[in-house]
């Protein structure tokens, strides 16, 4: 996030995600508890014993630790990292693991996203070491044996059967990658390592931090957050495996590949080892010798004609291929190494206007993304995560950036196989820009800090390059790497063959190699109106803006009640001026003030808490649609058009009342359908800044011979005006045509009116409808005073006139049928049958279980929808069948003007299936 240098660092909030691939444990459920208490130590907790594989290349995760602090170890490291040790009075913590994490899934605390319970968790218990230890089995010593791990958070000395095999000054940081050989050290049987791990702080250490996103751990997320690999081997390893590719662009008719290898002798004789290995279809093998103790570069090139290549979702598919290496000694095989990777050409240059335009494979795509938080106690859940990318889809976005909090291999596997592109990058406002940022946070660096920023750079380089979804590295934030730090990233990018852009900054900077970062990061950050998005200046919709959202995104009343205590609820729509535990712990945004004073000066004062949400998802969606709707109309443009728009944030790490497009929960109000109805494929929309009617093709192929219609109402449904234009043609690849343009005055139009947009094929079938509400009366944006988080605004729209549309009823029938793979599908009808004129605004459909409670994750086909007297719409509902816990499904029908109902959608069915009613 950029921080202007005219406001003091304590105002500069941001979080910085700092970087981690990031494997976590444990239950991601939320609640209220009675009171955090310190942690006692329980009866045992002897972690599993892990079976260690003896078959070539094998690499067995540790499955889990008994952990304690240092404080209340008296035992010497040799004796607590030997066989047979007691851990009576340890935890248990699982295979990725913080050591909060662990004691909330012990039940010492309860996950603390309820209220401001997390303050109770006493921080003095996180600022000792504490011991991670765990015991592994081999069943000879035949085959080599090596540790290689990484995300440990933040140092850690490592103890092996009683002996000390590496110091924390080496074990230093959250990225580096670490192999030590310990075949001399293991034994036939039970074997222990324990690591003494450091307390993390991350203005002192290049790990990772938590700013103004979320209120940050109290243990600061030290632990080991990536598996710790016990590998077995022959004389000769594999290592560095990979793939580089080079795609012919424009014909796609062909790619080279570029297979590489290290093979390392690591005994003390003379080896000839034999490395052969198949991709695409395609076998190759040759013969290395080797010294001993030395390692050689194996290299094969292989050709492809008519390659399966790699696309991001929407524009083609997703086809991996796969790479298998073995090295062999004497016939018997040695090690094997196996990577997934796709074809593809990523290209990322500036344009005329200085700006950075991504191409994949010689076309032009804008980048729509979101700003990705993983959970806060950095508890890896691989269910959790693809439910979210699947959402990322559902939403039209086709990229996650990642600042710092680098996620493990499964989420980029997911990444790939869904087509998500992802830019991943270190974070700003802790030690890893502590060096450039001024006076911000974070510690200017010292020596000792170089090489452990060179081997974070090496080892997430090493492991993202294969990853077709990767498709940048952002080797600086808010501020660019001088140029000593940018020239270690860049080298050790370099050498590990990383084939796409290398970004100085995601603000608007620059460094001497990598050159400008061709991004901005103007804000806003806080609350801005719609039609702010329109201008072509500061978070405006030209360029390529790395992360900005007007601010706050505050979730459904069911989220609201799940996550904050009745009093606070009340100070919520209460109290603007009130600092908010839950949104964050930044002094310039832990109050809700400039957002309550709009929804206040836009719609009206809130009467209780369900008319503030009510105003809220009307509020978000209609700021959401609109940031998105600018960047996709501008897109194509002659002139400074929009090349990237980065949502922040896609979602939050914990409870939270802003930055997020979905809650923590999963749940969807405005801000999510808001984005959902910009990004829809082929798309009618209004311009704010000029009225115009605009369609946006974001299909590969044209659309042709469709027609569009603009009906402007008042608020009781009076219809004032109507226009058609038949015969539209928009080419596709986001291409955009202006079809109307709405009239600057309409003879008798209400203060707050509505206008109905709809797109038509040839048939008359719809394809497109979008209803927004608007005003005669518009926001002044106060551009002079603008600052880093957001642009004033002097006056307000005057949209209180919908507070007078009567209420309308809306019926609904539903049924439920079983699906693939453990789903169901509820379909729902909804009408609006009303009898006078007034549509209904904002119709909100809802699966809930019979306790009322939402059923999540959904994936609707569309949803907050408006409907005039009569209209109907179908709408479906896909979701997992468990999560209804064996209850029958519901619909719970509200909308701005529509009474709440619920309906019953279907009773279970033989076997847990769902029968339809």
């Amino acid at each position: 996030m950029f921080h202007r240098p005219a406001v003091h660092p304590l105002l500069r909030g941001r979080l910085a995600t700092a970087a981690l691939t990031l494997g976590l444990l444990g239950t991601l459920s939320g609640g209220a508890w009675a009171g955090a208490r310190e942690p006692s130590p329980r009866p045992s907790a002897q972690a599993p014993v892990t079976a260690v594989r003896a078959d070539a290349g094998a690499a067995t995760p540790l499955s889990g630790y008994a952990i304690r602090s240092s404080a209340e170890v008296t035992d010497s490291p040799a004796a607590v990292s030997s066989p047979g040790y007691r851990t009576t009075g340890w935890y248990p913590a699982g295979a990725r693991s913080t050591v909060l994490a662990a004691l909330i899934a012990d039940g010492v605390y309860p996950d603390p996203f309820h209220s401001t319970d997390q303050r109770k968790i006493p921080k003095a218990a996180f600022q000792v070491p504490w011991w991670y230890r765990a015991d592994f089995t081999v069943t000879d010593r035949a085959k080599r044996t090596y540790l290689d791990f990484s995300g440990v958070i933040s140092a850690a000395d490592v103890y092996l059967d009683g002996k000390r095999i590496a110091r924390a000054a080496d074990v230093n940081g959250a990225y580096t990658q670490h192999e030590l050989d310990v075949t001399s050290l293991v034994r036939p049987g039970t074997n222990t390592v324990a690591f003494r791990i450091r307390p993390n702080d991350p203005d002192k250490n290049l790990t990772m931090g938590w700013i103004d996103w979320l209120q940050p751990p109290p243990d600061q997320n030290m632990g080991i957050v990536r598996d710790v690999l016990v590998r077995r081997g022959g004389p000769v390893a594999l290592r560095d495996a990979h793939v580089v590719t080079a795609l012919a662009v424009p014909s796609l008719a062909s790619a080279d590949l570029t297979v590489k290898a290290l093979a390392r002798n690591d005994s003390g004789a003379p080896v000839t080892a034999r490395v052969g290995g198949n991709v695409g279809g395609k076998s190759f093998a040759t013969t290395v010798s080797l010294a001993a103790h030395r390692t050689k570069t194996v290299t094969f090139a292989v050709h492809l004609d008519s390659p399966k290549v790699w696309w991001p979702a929407g524009m083609g598919g997703q086809p991996l291929y796969g790479l298998d290496l073995t090295a062999s000694v004497n016939g018997v095989p040695s090690d094997t190494a196996h990577r997934t990777f796709g074809i593809r050409d990523v290209r990322a240059p500036l344009n005329s206007a200085g700006d950075r335009q991504y191409r994949i494979n010689g076309r032009k795509l804008l980048i729509k993304g979101g700003g990705w938080s993983p959970d806060e106690f950095l508890r890896w859940d691989r269910t959790y995560t693809e439910d979210r990318l699947k959402y990322a889809l559902d939403l039209g976005l086709n990229t996650i950036r990642l600042e710092g909090h680098i996620e493990p291999d499964e989420f980029f596997d997911l990444a790939d196989r869904y087509g998500i592109l992802t830019l991943p990058g270190w974070e700003c406002c802790d030690k890893w820009e502590g060096q450039v940022n001024g006076d911000e946070t974070g510690e200017r660096w010292t020596a000792a800090d170089y090489p452990v920023a060179e081997a974070s750079m090496a080892a997430e380089a090493a492991r993202l390059r294969d990853h077709p979804s990767v498709i940048s590295f952002l080797v600086g934030s808010d501020f660019a790497p001088d140029a000593r730090i940018e020239k270690i990233y860049v080298d050790a990018l370099r050498a590990a063959d990383w084939r796409t852009p290398v970004v100085a900054a995601a603000s608007d900077n620059s460094a001497p190699i990598s050159g400008s970062s061709g991004m901005k990061m103007t804000g806003p950050y806080d609350w801005v109106p719609p039609g702010y998005w329109y201008a072509k200046r500061e978070g405006g919709a030209t360029g390529f803006n790395s992360e900005t959202s007007a601010g706050p995104d505050i979730p459904t009343l069911d989220t609201l009640r799940r996550m904050m205590t009745p009093a606070e609820l009340a100070t919520l729509w209460k109290d603007p001026g009130a600092k908010q535990y839950h949104r964050s712990p930044s002094p310039v945004f832990n109050t809700l003030k400039i957002y309550d004073t709009a929804l206040t000066g836009r719609y009206g004062p809130p009467t209780g808490l369900t008319d503030y949400v009510r105003k809220a998802q009307l509020a978000q969606y209609e700021n959401v649609r609109a940031q998105f709707e600018a960047y996709g109309r501008n897109a194509t443009d002659a002139t400074k058009p929009a090349t990237g728009v980065v949502y922040w944030m896609f979602n939050s790490g914990w409870t939270s009342l802003h930055w997020q497009l979905t809650d923590r929960y999963l749940d969807q109000g405005g801000a999510y359908f808001g984005a959902k109805k910009a990004n829809e494929p082929l798309h009618v929309q209004y311009s704010y800044d000029d009225r115009s009617v605009v369609v946006v093709n974001n299909r590969n192929a044209s659309a042709r011979r469709l027609t569009a219609r603009a009906t402007l109402f008042d608020t009781d449904g009076t219809q004032r005006y109507d226009r058609r234009a038949a015969g539209v043609t928009v080419a596709g690849g986001g291409a955009h045509r202006t079809v109307l343009t709405l009239p600057s005055s309409v003879a008798g139009l209400s203060t707050t009116y509505l206008v109905r947009l709809t797109l038509t094929d040839a048939s008359g079938a719809e394809v497109s409808r979008n209803v927004y509400w608007l005003s005669t009366r518009p926001d002044t944006l106060d551009w002079a005073h603008t600052d880093w988080y957001h642009t004033p605004t002097t006056s307000y729209a005057d949209l209180k006139g919908l507070d007078s549309m009567a209420s309308v009823p809306v019926s609904a029938t539903a049924s439920t049928s079983a699906g693939p793979d453990g789903t169901s599908t509820t379909t729902v009808t909804v009408r609006n049958s009303g009898k006078g004129r007034t549509p209904s605004l904002l119709t909100d459909v809802h699966l809930v279980d019979a306790a009322g409670r939402p059923v999540l994750p959904v994936t609707w086909s569309d949803n907050e929808v408006s409907l005039w007297p009569g209209e109907s719409r179908t709408l479906t509902v896909t979701y997992r069948t468990s999560e209804l816990h064996g209850s029958s499904p519901r619909v719970r029908v509200s909308g701005w003007n529509t009474p709440e109902r619920t309906v019953p959608a279907g009773s279970p069915g033989p076997s847990g299936r769902l029968s339809s009613r």
